[in-house]
């Protein structure tokens, strides 16, 4: 049985000069099947050529949002904004996935830890960790985990890769190397422009979750879609980790 983990970034990993409005790093992830991606697939493809007769368009938050490149067709008309988010929200609300995220808060960082250490490398360990107690109590067995991540450039894919095999090959200090190595198998970057639709709803889900960290109580529709996919353990949101 084969399960897919698609990793994307909210916010930047700068320590040393952070944007005090948005002062957080938010690693998000969607676990999902092979079955479950197929037809999430689907979806998304069908709608791409409904709004763009074509299915290259990437789905970016931030263009989103904006209404930049592509969708600045969201500027120009008010029903086909409405419809579109219609959407999008039926399919990250309907489709089969589980979300597992982990936000760095970088004021109690610096002030506990200092201006060192990567972010990216201790919110993937956290994922990870919590990617295999989400893959223990699923009902199918000989699962094989592929992990894919937005290539960030090649000295920093080459220090996470590095990394994430120091993690197969230590473990972290609450899985051992033998349980981490049962699941994961692959580690790939892809670049945007490769159009991977997993990719696509991580980035989407990552600003929501990183909205509702910085302010609970506002307004976040996007977040209310979402909530109900992030992992829970023993009633807990266990996905949604904030360090330190």
């Amino acid at each position: 049985m084969k399960y897919f983990l698609f990793i994307d970034e909210c916010g930047d990993q700068n320590l040393a000069n952070f944007n005090a409005v948005f002062p957080l790093f938010t690693l998000c992830s969607i676990i999902i099947s092979e079955k479950d991606y197929l037809e999430m697939v689907s979806k998304v493809i069908e709608m791409k050529h409904k709004y763009w007769n074509n299915q290259e368009v990437i789905l970016h938050s931030r263009d989103i949002r904006k209404g930049e490149k592509d969708f600045g067709i969201l500027l120009f008309d008010i029903q086909v904004k409405k419809s579109f988010y219609e959407d999008i929200n039926f399919i990250m609300q309907n489709s089969r996935y589980t979300i597992v995220s982990c936000s760095i808060m970088k004021e109690p960082y610096i002030r506990k830890y200092g201006r060192f250490g990567n972010v990216y490398a201790l919110s993937l360990s956290s994922i990870m960790e919590k990617t295999i107690s989400f893959l223990d109590v699923q009902d199918k067995k000989n699962i094989e985990l592929h992990v894919y991540a937005e290539s960030r450039g090649k000295k920093e894919d080459t220090a996470l890769l590095n990394f994430y095999n120091v993690v197969l090959d230590r473990g972290t200090y609450f899985v051992k190397s033998e349980k981490i190595k049962q699941y994961f198998k692959k580690f790939e970057f892809h670049k945007k422009k490769e159009n991977i639709i997993g990719l696509q709803i991580a980035d989407i889900a990552a600003y929501p979750i990183a909205k509702y960290i910085l302010d609970k109580n506002a307004q976040n529709p996007a977040f209310n879609i979402i909530e109900s996919k992030i992992y829970r353990q023993s009633g807990e949101q266990h996905g949604l980790k904030i360090l330190p």
